[in-house]
């Protein structure tokens, strides 16, 4: 016997609405840190960083594709940043990489480690050479000079900033906000360091911190 279509059976066919896409998701928390994906994700995942650490610029190029590709990207993990600035071109990069606040900040944020080992080397080596000029300047007009010596400024514009925004963003309300993004817990040792819903994840670097983060429920 033929079986009747499905249309005649009053069925309709529907097609599955596709997953949304969390990795590019930005949610500012209490904390004035900003979390990457899903704000009521299963897992969190707390990096603490420092743009000048070569060991974070690593972790974030091995672990992109599975953290941001499919544990964020799938809603089941989210990645609160929070930032230790430990000298100055750390400073002018986490400006720069907030600047123009949540949106765009994914893709300024990989793009500062992407080519980190370029502006940091420009960059300090421009610091060893102007410091003590440096020292008797504004800090607005100070950090600007940094970041645009180092290139961190044309990593920004390259990735849309405008100078509006980055002139706005070296200015001194936006440079003492970065001072008070908080204080670092008494775990944090050095950089990169992890937490896993809110527990510390001792000498992790991705190969140790992918098998907390699965058994946690990442996928």
């Amino acid at each position: 016997m033929r079986a009747a279509p499905l249309a005649a059976l009053g069925l309709a066919l529907v097609a599955a609405a596709p997953a949304r896409d969390w990795s590019a998701t930005v949610t500012p928390n209490a904390a004035a840190a900003w979390v990457i994906g899903n704000p009521a994700a299963r897992v969190k995942l707390t990096e603490w960083a420092s743009y000048t650490c070569p060991h974070c610029a690593h972790f974030d190029a091995e672990s992109r594709a599975v953290l941001k590709g499919r544990m964020i990207r799938s809603g089941s993990t989210s990645l609160e940043v929070r930032h230790l600035i430990r000298d100055p071109l750390d400073l002018a990069a986490v400006a720069i990489a907030r600047c123009g606040g949540p949106r765009g900040f994914v893709g300024r944020h990989h793009a500062i480690f992407d080519g980190q080992s370029r502006w940091l080397q420009t960059g300090a080596a421009y610091l060893q050479k102007e410091g003590a000029a440096l020292s008797k300047l504004a800090q607005p007009v100070a950090f600007r000079r940094i970041a645009d010596a180092a290139g961190l400024t044309a990593i920004g514009k390259a990735a849309g900033l405008t100078e509006p925004q980055i002139t706005a963003c070296f200015a001194a309300p936006a440079l003492d906000a970065l001072t008070r993004l908080g204080q670092a817990p008494a775990e944090v040792q050095a950089t990169p360091s992890f937490f896993v819903n809110g527990r510390y994840v001792p000498d992790a670097g991705w190969a140790e911190l992918q098998p907390v983060l699965r058994q946690a429920g990442a996928r």
